[in-house]
């Protein structure tokens, strides 16, 4: 009898929610209230881009989906119209009726103007959303290069997680010997010369081209409408690390977020173990990061790390 009434308990949520989210799209449709000064977090797959987008949904200022967006970004600008060659946008392909899709559709989702968002691709995006949201706020994580290439290398692993967009992916994904035949978190150009490599390889190319692309496109936005955070600053102390975030998105720092930062690194999102620095070292792949690690040095340098 309990399973029954919590099963009607969550069909009625689920139906109070579809009619709640009908009616804030008409709303947006007689109103269009235009999105107020978006948050979007950035950076490359693995660097801390959830714990950071989740912390800065707990702030109720804020819209938020608390769920990763890609399917719908994907759907304003498929990968098959584009060769799939690349997740990248540009400021040529923003559009006002691009703008009016993302307004509305984090309005309803959400019921606020204003909102966070966060997806593996954005940071790909900068100069396209930008376009479309000229008030917006990017808060662009940066992680050392040996512990961010790690996590990508045992993310390559969970296949079923990070690869669930490219099952039309038109090749055939045989890296590390065919080990990993999914592509796994996004593309940028050039990645069809990794097909075959090594997934360390992989791993590498991945972290400097979306870092470079990134730290490329900062150039396109206002000094303001930036922020910028390392990881590394994150773990050591999450209380000051975000509160400078907050504060930099001109948002509230209260006892409630204070609390939820004290306590973030006990209830990790989407972590592989236990959250420590300098993790690599000491881990399965230690060589096979070392062998790539001359890769990235110039791209690492840039970022403010050394290797």
């Amino acid at each position: 009898m309990r399973d029954f009434w919590f099963k009607v308990d969550k069909t009625i949520r689920h139906h109070g929610q579809q009619a709640l989210r009908g009616l804030r799209g008409l709303w947006w449709g007689v109103a269009r209230p235009a999105a107020n000064r978006p948050i979007f977090v950035i950076g490359c797959s693995r660097a801390g881009t959830t714990v950071l987008y989740k912390t800065l949904s707990a702030s109720s200022e804020l819209g938020s989906l608390n769920r990763e967006t890609h399917d719908f970004w994907a759907a304003l600008h498929p990968l098959a119209e584009k060769n799939w060659d690349t997740h990248a946008l540009s400021a040529q392909d923003a559009t006002l009726k691009d703008r009016d899709a993302v307004a509305r559709y984090f309005y309803t989702w959400s019921g606020n103007p204003r909102w966070v968002d966060k997806n593996n691709q954005n940071g790909l995006c900068v100069p396209y959303l930008q376009a479309l949201f000229p008030e917006a706020i990017f808060v662009y994580i940066k992680r050392s290069p040996g512990d961010n290439i790690n996590s990508l290398i045992e993310g390559w692993g969970k296949e079923g997680k990070f690869s669930t967009w490219s099952d039309d992916l038109p090749a055939q994904v045989e890296i590390d010997g065919g080990r990993y035949t999914k592509w796994c978190f996004f593309l940028s150009d050039g990645w069809r010369q990794y097909l075959n490599a090594p997934v360390e390889e992989v791993a590498a190319f991945q972290y400097r081209a979306m870092n470079e692309a990134i730290m490329a496109a900062k150039s396109t936005v206002p000094t303001g409408n930036w922020v910028e955070v390392f990881y590394e600053d994150l773990v050591r102390d999450p209380v000051a690390g975000f509160r400078a975030i907050f504060q930099s998105c001109q948002l509230q720092f209260d006892s409630q977020i204070e609390d939820i930062c004290r306590n973030v690194l006990e209830t990790p999102y989407d972590a592989f173990g236990e959250i420590r620095l300098d993790k690599w070292r000491d881990g399965r792949n230690r060589e096979r990061v070392e062998r790539v690690l001359p890769i990235v040095r110039t791209t690492a340098l840039q970022m403010g790390y050394t290797i």
